[in-house]
């Protein structure tokens, strides 16, 4: 747990929760956080923002007790404008709050194999201009850093070359992350425990250059029990553990993960929110709603004429009622 104790070295100036959840996550145990206190709840989500300019409608009340309160993940891309300033920004406001803020790193090139959330950075050179950024706007605060989704478990709709090109890229951000934000706890994604097989992903995180930051992030924006993905996650840290020589941590997208999968991806009918951000004990070392609660996966399922990424209330509620 070399990188756990440099975190504490790191902490000794930081405020108290910092301090308890670094000594928690050094212990292999991330128990400090309180389930809805620790975490950093953003004041401009698209849930907030929601309610906000909507405080006559019915539905106001209820989505903000049960999503727009809890804390979240902010997701950054090519919508976010300079980098580096919104990244600050945003840490800078939970590190007054004494929180720990959740952000998602989303600009890959080719993002999303050109589907419902497809874009990102306009080449290579675009992209590691951004990512270091992004780190940087970071430097040495807390923060929780997700990076690009689905970007490794998509591999396989990329040419060989362009797989080469993302991996390499996914491996010049986890280096980047190490040296310019060395105080953050960094997972690339690994997928869900439905779609790579555990060995596969461990080669595919090898790869990306996981050895040099945290861990790994599961179930993001999917529907998989906290259960099934702890299995996966622990399988694919014994994995890295018997083809390379070192396991990993790994954390749980609970956003959507109430009532587990139905096997459908966009917006499907009958889920439910799961447990609200928290540190965990046993499996995943935090459980996070990394999928901001309500906004949706594209034009698609229960919200055909809703863009990927748009807050629908209409979606928020079933979450909500679990239907």
């Amino acid at each position: 747990m070399r990188q756990g104790i440099r975190s504490i070295r790191s902490a000794r100036r930081a405020g108290p929760l910092w301090l308890a959840l670094a000594a928690s996550l050094a212990s292999g145990c991330a128990s400090a956080a309180n389930q809805n206190g620790g975490f950093y709840v953003d004041p401009d989500s698209n849930p907030a923002i929601w309610v906000r300019d909507h405080g006559g409608d019915a539905r106001a009340a209820k989505i903000r007790g049960s999503i727009a309160g809890k804390p979240m993940a902010r997701w950054f891309g090519n919508w976010s404008g300079a980098i580096g300033g919104a990244v600050s920004r945003y840490v800078e406001a939970a590190r007054s709050a004494d929180k720990l803020p959740i952000l998602v790193a989303y600009n890959i090139p080719g993002r999303d194999c050109g589907s419902h959330s497809g874009g990102g950075a306009g080449s290579p050179e675009a992209y590691r201009t951004w990512i270091s950024s992004f780190a940087s706007g970071i430097g040495n605060s807390r923060a929780v850093v997700v990076i690009e989704p689905d970007a490794l478990a998509q591999l396989d709709c990329l040419s060989a070359e362009q797989r080469a090109v993302r991996v390499g890229l996914l491996q010049y951000a986890a280096r980047e992350f190490k040296q310019r934000a060395p105080n953050a706890l960094v997972y690339h994604d690994g997928g869900n425990a439905s779609w790579i097989g555990a060995d596969d992903m461990a080669r595919r995180l090898q790869s990306a250059g996981v050895a040099e930051i945290r861990g790994f992030a599961l179930n993001v924006s999917n529907y998989h029990t906290s259960a099934d993905s702890n299995r996966y996650g622990a399988a694919v840290a014994a994995s890295l553990k018997s083809q390379f020589g070192y396991a990993k941590p790994f954390v749980v997208d609970t956003s959507r993960n109430g009532n587990g999968s139905n096997g459908e991806w966009c917006n499907p009918a009958g889920r439910k929110l799961g447990v609200a951000s928290q540190n965990a004990t046993g499996g995943a070392e935090m459980l996070l709603w990394v999928k901001v609660p309500g906004d949706s996966d594209g034009p698609c399922g229960i919200a055909p004429n809703t863009p990927a990424g748009t807050f629908s209330p209409d979606i928020a509620v079933r979450l909500i009622e679990g239907r």
